[in-house]
């Protein structure tokens, strides 16, 4: 039977201390490994945030994969991390990872993901700066609508994201995709990114792509 090494993350330590998360990535990695004939002989649980990339139970259990021959099991692909410098360094150990949400994603395809994400956060980033510096020269007290503003930052780069979508969802309802639950099949079937790199179409946002593009 293959081997292999399971790795979760949580991303708070309020998290890490409830287990809150751990056990349905835990039930997804163990129906894995049923289903694909994996045995899983090592677990590392990480409390970490998704952007450092300092994980030194990942370290750990990349270095147990090398020393068993073992393949790394993660439940999703945002688990590992939205970070392209992160995913370079994995990429790097040559250790062979599933990943339960997309068990076809390869190494150019997580790459690619990590990048989506990074450039998606750091657009976000800079739009924030710049909405917050534009409000400071208006006389704003950013203390007071800090929050309001980075929703509207939010807001404008969720409507982008949907643009960029358009022809992809155009070319989905013009060849028979017409109900939103079509569509998330479909784009969950080509592995669509969704505005949050990693995770999949849900009826809910592909509803709120639609209605941007309305």
């Amino acid at each position: 039977m293959k081997k292999a090494i399971a790795y979760y993350r949580v991303s708070t330590d309020r998290q890490g201390k409830s287990g809150l998360g751990l056990e349905a990535q835990a039930e997804a990695v163990s129906n894995f490994a049923e289903r694909e004939g994996y045995e899983v002989v090592a677990i590392f649980t990480e409390t970490e945030s998704g952007k450092k990339s300092q994980r030194p139970e990942l370290l750990a259990a990349l270095a147990q994969c090398r020393k068993e021959r073992a393949t790394l099991v993660i439940a999703k692909l945002d688990r590992l991390s939205r970070n392209v410098a992160f995913i370079s360094n994995l990429m790097e150990s040559r250790v062979d990872f599933k990943a339960v949400d997309n068990p076809h994603a390869n190494r150019l395809m997580v790459h690619l993901l990590a990048a989506f994400a990074e450039h998606e956060r750091e657009q976000i980033s800079t739009r924030t700066k710049d909405a917050l510096a534009a409000a400071k020269r208006r006389g704003v007290q950013l203390g007071k609508h800090g929050k309001e503003i980075l929703s509207q930052v939010n807001a404008t780069a969720a409507v982008e994201f949907a643009t960029r979508l358009r022809p992809t969802i155009e070319h989905l309802q013009a060849t028979g995709f017409t109900t939103v639950r079509a569509i998330r099949d479909e784009l969950n079937r080509q592995q669509i990114p969704t505005y949050r790199a990693g995770s999949k179409w849900h009826i809910p946002n592909v509803y709120a792509v639609l209605k941007r593009l309305e």
